[in-house]
């Protein structure tokens, strides 16, 4: 079975920041996770480097388009390697690839008689590169997601029939109901088109950073046609000499709100129009945003994800990202709010769990888990997880998904206090012959059911944080990844004691 998941392609007008790396980091969470569940993935990711926002990027900078493309893109690229995106390709739109595979598709829409020449006149956003419809004016003649003034605009170009899907699209979003999640995205995508659809264009005859138009390069490809193409073109031209396009397609995508009306408008009725197979669907993400107040003694006020992850390593700000803020919903995060997290959850939860248990394995039983049944007290919290994880991960459900692992994370935790294994091991050979005997087979038990434990939780969480579970999980013995059930695993394999996983935050003076 395969899977191909996508990120947006990001422009490269502008550094990448937190919300670059939200996007690639959930992306790169299904990747991993479908990979565990041992599927053929591919994931894609890159940058959008046509169009209106970087040719004036560029012009404000007094360099090229290209030379823009060619001084960012690589830092998108870096932002995905340190966020450990595991992507299979990285698409930039200005690859000659994608320029042919864009041409070929477009000219195939306008041989399907779904392109016709004509003239526009309307309202544009320059940042968002879009024409905006009343509906999507805000006060002022302003644009509601940039804030800034709209212009008019009067050309002649070539137009693709939008309009000419209104049926097809309704009919889409009725027989599947989950084509674009979550519910609230998908009710907001539907009723733009429910206000009736325009015809949009698909050409621009006064840019000249982009592709050409086959059959009139006179005019350039309108960049949001182009750009959501690569996820399409990538597949013709990723691997040399192999076009995997029957292999992966179609695609998964996730992206954020602001992109939504192109996603699940624009894009589902293009490729009908050129007779290519649709989406199999899209998780659409809200914004994180910055609370300003709360500062943190390590981060200041400022969420850099440079910055987070030399002080605290990327897995820390993949489990923040989605254990913060509802994947799907807007939400606040702060420096400060990071900082109790990691404190709380990664290093006193997590952490402390992996120590004690590698440790109390080490010393009592000569660091070889014992061969022993899982401990009935354990079991029913344990039952039927995995297979709830990958219906959550198959919706997307991020941050549910996660909540599940952790509560494992927490049951253990109690289980070490419920248990109390240096009880158990206090009573033995030299103990005062009144005092009970060693329970040995109790400690087995409860040491056993720590470390299989352990084991189940991490590989569910192998995908959220795959650096710090590949070393927990090698310290357990584990040599697979797959997700596993809780008493599959039998005893017998030796671990290794290895620094903490997150060491904790150490105080600052005066505090």
């Amino acid at each position: 079975m395969s899977y191909y998941v996508t990120t947006p392609i990001y422009y490269v007008n502008g550094e990448p920041h937190l919300g670059h790396a939200y996007s690639t980091i959930a992306a790169d969470i299904l990747a991993r996770h479908h990979r565990q569940r041992g599927e053929d993935v591919f994931f894609l990711t890159g940058t959008d480097e046509h169009g209106e926002p970087v040719a004036q990027q560029a012009e404000r900078e007094g360099v090229t388009p290209r030379e823009l493309g060619d001084r960012l893109a690589p830092r998108f690229k870096r932002m995905a390697a340190k966020v450990e995106a595991s992507n299979d390709f990285f698409i930039r739109t200005t690859d000659e690839g994608h320029v042919k595979r864009v041409q070929e598709v477009v000219q195939r829409v306008h041989d399907n008689g779904h392109v016709y020449e004509g003239t526009y006149e309307g309202l544009y956003c320059p940042r968002c590169a879009d024409f905006k419809t009343e509906s999507e004016v805000a006060e002022g003649n302003t644009c509601p997601i940039h804030g800034i003034e709209l212009t008019k605009e009067k050309q002649d170009n070539w137009f693709f029939k939008l309009s000419a899907f209104q049926e097809d699209l309704e009919r889409l979003y009725e027989e599947r109901p989950d084509f674009v999640t979550p519910d609230f995205r998908r009710n907001e995508a539907l009723s733009f088109i429910k206000q009736g659809l325009r015809d949009v264009s698909l050409s621009r005859p006064t840019l000249k950073w982009g592709v050409p138009v086959p059959w009139d390069t006179e005019q350039v490809i309108y960049v949001w046609f182009d750009a959501l193409l690569n996820y399409y073109t990538a597949l013709g031209y990723a691997r040399e000499d192999e076009d995997l396009t029957g292999r992966y397609w179609p695609a998964f995508h996730i992206l954020a709100k602001d992109i939504l009306k192109f996603h699940a408008v624009y894009w589902p009725a293009f490729l009908m129009a050129a007779e290519l197979e649709l989406p199999r669907g899209m998780f659409i993400h809200g914004f994180l945003l910055m609370e300003g107040q709360k500062m943190s003694k390590s981060l200041g006020n400022v969420l850099d994800p440079d910055e987070v992850i030399e002080k605290f390593g990327a897995d820390a700000l993949r489990y923040y990202c989605f254990r913060e803020v509802s994947f799907g919903q807007d939400g606040q995060i702060s420096p400060a709010g990071f900082e109790a997290r990691y404190d709380s959850e990664l290093a006193n939860e997590f952490g402390n769990l992996a120590n004690r248990t590698l440790s109390m394995v080490s010393r009592y039983r000569a660091s070889v888990v014992p061969e022993a049944e899982p401990d009935p007290a354990l079991a029913p919290d344990f039952e039927g997880v995995p297979d709830r994880f990958n219906e959550l991960l198959d919706g997307a459900e991020l941050s549910q998904a996660l909540e599940d692992a952790w509560k494992l994370v927490r049951r253990l935790n109690r289980y070490v206090e419920e248990s109390r294994p240096w009880d158990l091991a206090k009573a033995g050979p030299g103990r005062e012959a009144e005092e009970p005997a060693l329970d040995v087979a109790r400690l087995d038990q409860v040491l056993y059911s720590l470390a299989e434990g352990l084991r189940v939780a991490a590989l569910l969480l192998h995908s959220y944080m795959p650096d710090t579970t590949g070393r927990l999980l090698g310290a357990l013995g584990e040599p697979d990844r797959g997700l596993a059930a809780f008493g599959s695993r039998g005893g017998g394999q030796a671990v290794e004691k290895i620094p903490p996983l997150f060491p904790k935050l150490e105080a600052e003076s005066g505090d």
